[in-house]
């Protein structure tokens, strides 16, 4: 066989929610994140205020190719732009039939899942809770808690990430902070368009 692939071990941090070793760590930013949030003005005052630290992945590459697993940890800080808690990007798959599990490590939130002909699903997130996100559907992490949201996640490797769709529409609900609750709520930007 030509190119076979050894065998490997990584370590998981169960509290840290770090892969070691890990050849690969994305951070967002704030101002990575601009459009995404309801609120324009308190995005731009945060920004300017030190620009927060939302999330970071930490990832271990194999070969993007078809047969191959990334295997990925994320973690979410607490935190809301106005009332609005702190998230991921959002995306589908550029290979869209491909599917995504995660897995619950620590603090709890939801993933919110939308496709393209308007369904739209939000699963409660916490420890030992385990997802599985079908071919087809967009989705998000959002961290409703008072810690950090940790969470472990395995995917095609050649699956890809089509973020550009979510950054212009959005999902069709939001989770605010309402009487100091996590609540949806219709996504007024949805509306407008």
């Amino acid at each position: 066989m030509v190119g076979l692939m050894a065998p490997f071990t990584i370590e998981l941090d169960f509290k840290r929610g770090v892969l070691h070793p890990c050849n690969n760590i994305i951070q967002r930013h704030l101002s990575d994140m601009r459009g995404t949030y309801l609120d324009e003005a308190a995005t731009e005052e945060a920004i300017e205020g030190g620009d927060p630290l939302l999330y970071e992945v930490y990832q271990y590459d194999v070969p993007f190719e078809n047969g191959q697993l990334l295997v990925v940890t994320s973690i979410i800080q607490p935190g809301k732009v106005g009332d609005e808690y702190y998230m991921t990007k959002g995306h589908f798959h550029e290979k869209e039939e491909t599917a995504e599990v995660y897995v619950g490590l620590r603090g709890r939130g939801y993933l919110l899942l939308e496709t393209r002909g308007g369904e739209f699903k939000a699963l409660p997130v916490e420890p030992g809770t385990v997802t599985y996100i079908p071919p087809y559907w967009a989705h998000r992490m959002v961290n409703t808690g008072q810690e950090e949201f940790i969470f472990f996640g395995v995917y095609p490797a050649d699956a890809g990430h089509n973020y550009g769709e979510i950054e212009v529409r959005g999902f069709s609900k939001v989770v605010v902070e309402r009487d100091g609750q996590p609540t949806l709520v219709p996504n007024p930007k949805r509306e407008e368009r």
